[in-house]
């Protein structure tokens, strides 16, 4: 039986260090989040959030079980091989959006093709239209400093979605929001989701988020339990 595409974490358990012992921080994790679906996990500071976006990374090795990142076993892989499959099948979108001062809009998403080793002029028309999908299309050309908050966190999702991930990994994209602006970047996160395919899951604190996502899951002490979105 093969693995669905999408993301599939299967019995993750992960453990660190702690004086003596171990600390788990996952224990026995399941998630299925299919392609075009957004799945939202909340849970307290320490209950494992952090740890468990960093497997779906394939930037930590869980301790045991399986990781599947569009069908491909991501634990079996080769360090070099997880860090292709990152470049090439993984977005993510970090808390704060960390845009370079002296880019413009659109060359910072051009900017992500450059990295990949493909050339930023070609890349230069996606961005474009992906800047125009996240209601930016009248400031590609501007810098960050000219932008508001909730538009840099457009921006930084747009270049998290540049090289059409499978899986696109969000970490609290509105913690630096306040509630309105925060409302508008989970919907459209939850847009984006379903026009490109990925599975998406966003990690946030704020439970009125929740009635975006089509599954919600809470971590505690490192174990997961469904919530209901609505």
């Amino acid at each position: 039986m093969h693995p669905s595409p999408g993301l599939d974490l299967a019995d993750v358990t992960l453990t660190y260090p702690d004086g003596d012992g171990r600390l788990t921080a996952l224990d026995r994790v399941s998630l299925a989040v299919p392609p075009g679906t957004l799945t939202a996990v909340v849970g307290p500071s320490g209950s494992g959030k952090s740890s468990l976006l960093a497997v779906a990374a394939t930037l930590t090795t869980p301790d045991a079980g399986r990781v599947s990142i569009a069908g491909l076993d991501a634990v079996a892989l080769r360090p070099a091989e997880r860090a292709g499959l990152r470049r090439s099948t993984i977005g993510i979108v970090f808390q704060q959006p960390n845009l370079l001062a002296s880019l413009t809009c659109v060359e910072q998403l051009q900017v992500m093709a450059h990295l990949a080793g493909g050339s930023a002029r070609k890349a230069r028309p996606r961005a474009l239209e992906l800047l125009d999908r996240v209601g930016l299309a009248d400031r590609a050309e501007h810098r960050p400093h000219r932008l508001s908050g909730g538009q840099r966190q457009r921006v930084n999702i747009a270049r998290a979605l540049m090289h059409e991930p499978s899986v696109l990994l969000v970490d609290e994209p509105t913690g630096a929001l306040d509630h309105e602006r925060g409302a508008a970047i989970v919907a459209l996160l939850a847009e984006l989701t379903r026009t490109s395919g990925a599975a998406t899951v966003l990690v946030t604190h704020d439970r009125s988020h929740l009635p975006h996502a089509d599954r919600a899951v809470e971590l505690i002490d490192g174990r997961l339990r469904t919530l209901a979105t609505a």
